[in-house]
Order: C-alpha cells, then structure tokens, then sequence
C-alpha cells in the first residue's frame, strides 16, 4: 500500500526546527506539507528540507484534510501536525494496521497506555470534553468497539474511506465528523496508544468555547441527517 504522509502547518517553525530530523520518512512513500498561510518562515523551511509545500487557498483543517487528498496520490494517508503534542515516532506504526485492513487509524491519548496532555492538572477541562464528545458519538453511533480517541487528529485514512464518507466538516471538526460517519457506516477503526507531549512554542491550540460549540454544531447536524 502506497502511503502519504501529510504535515499540516500554520506557523510552526519552532517546532519543526525540532522535530522535522525525528519524522521517520523511510516509513512512508510519499510526503507532502499543507500550510495554511504561515507567516513566520515555515514554509521556507520546509521548502528548504525538500518537502513539498501546498499553501491553502480556503483556511482551516477540514479544508487542508480535503486538499491533501486532492494532491497526495496514496492510497492512504497520515496526518501529522508538527506542533510537539505528537510524538513523530509513531508514525512509523500507521502502516501495520493499514496493512491489517483498517479504514481509519488514531493514536489514542485516552486510554491505557496512552497520556494526554492534560493528565496530571487537577481539572483537565479539554480531556474531560474530549471524553463527553466521544462518549456521546459511541452511544449513538458505534456498534462495534468502544473508540476512546474520536477527536484526535493524528491519524490515517485510507483513500476509498475518505470518498465513502464525503466529509464536508469545517476546521476542527472534521475528525470528529470522520469518526461519526465511520462508526453510521461500520468502517474498521483501529486505535493504538500514544504520548502527547506539551506544544513547544507554548502557543494554545484551538479557543475552547468556539471548538466545542462547532463540534456541538457537527454532532447534532450528524444526529439529525
């Protein structure tokens, strides 16, 4: 199986500077950089290491998940965000269960031998919304396996599950809206754990109150369609 692997990137030069030398790129066969509009000489840097650099003409992750399968030509594809939370090294591991035939595969931060990055706080308020958003797309949904990880977006999808399921979720909610209609349409769903570290630049990820009122928006127009 041909696999390409994706680095999605909005101003992460700090963190590539880190992290781009540990990426295991002998596991996969082809990879490819979608940037959404860096400012800060990310995409010369990748540019520079020889990765291939599309830069978004329409913002936002759902976006870049789309454009990446309209230019990466394998027949599944890893998404890799180079921000510190996750770990390169698993990247390496994608294949083996793509290989077993799994449509989707997520490294899981929620379950035994994975940590997420709150773990520790004495109120984890992201973990704890995370968990309430999957609990609620297993219960109505899932009739296989409990998914612990529906949110993350360090994950694989082969080709033919990305057409099957025509996701068409905006920004931060694509991954969710991909674990929902895999579970309305059975698709083998593979989790494998794995460590999120801190982001490196410290930066904060995506603003808590709008994310989760758009992940609300995307349950809801999934339950009612």
């Amino acid at each position: 199986m041909k696999i390409s692997l994706v680095i999605l990137t909005l101003n992460e030069i700090e963190g590539l500077r880190v992290l781009l030398s540990k990426i295991p790129f002998s596991a996969v066969d082809e990879v490819l950089a979608i940037d959404g509009g860096s400012t800060d000489g990310t995409i010369q840097y990748l540019k520079e290491n020889k990765i291939d650099v599309h830069v978004q003409d329409v913002k936002g992750r759902g976006e870049a998940f789309r454009l990446a399968f309209k230019i990466a030509t394998g027949e599944a594809l890893i998404f890799y965000s180079p921000d510190g939370n996750e770990d390169p090294y698993d990247i390496s591991k994608f294949r083996h269960y793509l290989d077993q035939g799994s449509d989707i595969i997520i490294a899981n931060r929620m379950s035994s031998g994975g940590q997420n990055e709150e773990d520790g706080k004495l109120f984890p308020l992201r973990k704890w919304a995370n968990n309430i958003f999957t609990l609620m797309a297993n219960v109505c949904w899932n009739k296989n396996k409990y998914i612990y990880d529906t949110i993350n977006g360090f994950r694989s999808i082969t080709r033919i599950a990305w057409q099957e399921l025509n996701l068409d979720g905006p920004g931060y909610t694509i991954e969710y809206q991909m674990s929902i209609r895999a579970f309305k349409t059975n698709l083998k769903i593979t989790e494998f754990p794995t460590i999120e570290s801190k982001r490196i630049d410290d930066r904060i990820g995506s603003p808590s109150i709008p994310t989760g009122i758009a992940f609300l928006k995307i349950f809801f127009s999934e339950l009612y369609r």
